[in-house]
């Protein structure tokens, strides 16, 4: 049974409700007294409770979805002003040819006189009003209930499809810086370079397969970010220094979105290091209280010149946007440049 199937069950179980106790509330002021006649109580009761299911679900099922939704206000008006007038006429014929209820007296014919016009509006027409009322008033909370649904849902597509868009950028920039190192590599070292084919292929798999989650274990991704420091050592000269401190959360058991450490630091090893100087890399993740997540990346600054149009920024703007959408007000992401060092602090609230 679908989800709409189930909403049909539960409004027809509720309305059920809603109606039978509307029309036992009454029998309990019954009881209280003495009547003449349960029958003829019945009757009148049920001739009152019969014209405001008439007045309500005409307004529910008919008016309200084919003239007010289209915007004739002035024909749904019309149309309720000649139901209340018939419905209204109807019931106060009714029951002024039935006879009158009496507490402690016996059954008695209806009178002669005529009812007053004051008495039909408040005790025949009146009623009927408050179920128009009550019936646009359910109608349109339902209405913008489902409405705002359809908007959250569709809101929830436009967000995931856009976060597997961000993460489908990755890949392949990922794969292009990493097939820009090998390429340097083979000119010093055709040995290691084979060597870093087959440990990239280990790396791609991750990319590829394994992160394809919303969250994955924090653990995976410290792992999968080892592997990738490793593999950049391979290609780097004595005068580059790495260290990476990671141990606190190598057996994390919480969870992150993938692949939101990868660009920070594929940007240090990218920026941070220039051929002939001394050069630096620390990386630093650690769990503080409260599941606090900082990554801090500090490395050597050397400034692009302007005919320098590597590294076009896709990365980082692409963990920007996904920092704002995957975990909105609960991080920061910080960068700094100061004594020729480059600062990158990524704090996240898990």
């Amino acid at each position: 049974m679908d989800r709409s199937q189930n909403k049909k069950i539960a409004q027809i179980v509720m309305h059920l409700l809603l109606w039978g106790l509307f029309f036992s509330l009454p029998f309990f002021t019954f009881w209280r007294n003495s009547y003449s006649d349960l029958g003829v109580k019945i009757l009148h009761h049920g001739i009152t409770i019969l014209s405001l299911m008439i007045v309500f679900y005409l307004n529910f099922f008919v008016f309200i979805e084919k003239v007010l939704y289209r915007r004739q206000v002035w024909k749904f008006v019309l149309y309720n002003l000649v139901l209340i007038i018939i419905v209204g006429y109807l019931v106060h014929l009714c029951k002024i040819n039935l006879p009158e209820i009496h507490i402690d007296q016996k059954l008695t014919p209806p009178p002669t006189m005529e009812y007053p016009a004051a008495t039909i509006l408040f005790k025949d027409i009146f009623p009927l009003i408050i179920a128009i009322a009550l019936s646009m008033a359910i109608k349109v909370t339902g209405k913008w209930y489902e409405l705002d649904l359809l908007n959250e849902e569709g809101e929830k597509k436009r967000t995931e499809a856009e976060l597997q868009n961000l993460r489908q950028q990755l890949n392949p920039h990922f794969l292009f810086n990493t097939l820009n190192n090998i390429y340097s590599l083979i000119a010093i070292s055709p040995e290691k370079a084979q060597s870093v084919v087959l440990d990239l292929s280990k790396l791609l798999r991750y990319v590829l397969y394994e992160n394809n989650d919303e969250k994955v274990p924090l653990s995976h991704e410290i792992q999968f970010l080892v592997n990738y420091v490793e593999l950049m050592r391979i290609r780097l000269t004595s005068d580059v220094k790495v260290d990476m401190n990671v141990d606190s959360v190598l057996n994390s058991k919480l969870k992150i979105a993938p692949m939101l450490f990868i660009p920070i630091v594929e940007n240090a090893f990218k920026h941070g290091i220039s051929p002939g100087k001394k050069s630096f890399i620390s990386i630093e993740i650690r769990l503080e209280e409260d599941n606090k997540l900082i990554c801090k990346i500090l490395n050597s600054y050397f400034p692009k010149n302007e005919n320098d149009y590597s590294g076009s920024g896709i990365g980082l703007e692409n963990i920007r946007r996904r920092l704002e959408i995957i975990y909105p007000e609960k991080y920061a992401f910080i960068n700094t440049v100061e004594n020729d060092v480059y600062q990158t602090e990524l704090i996240i609230q898990l």
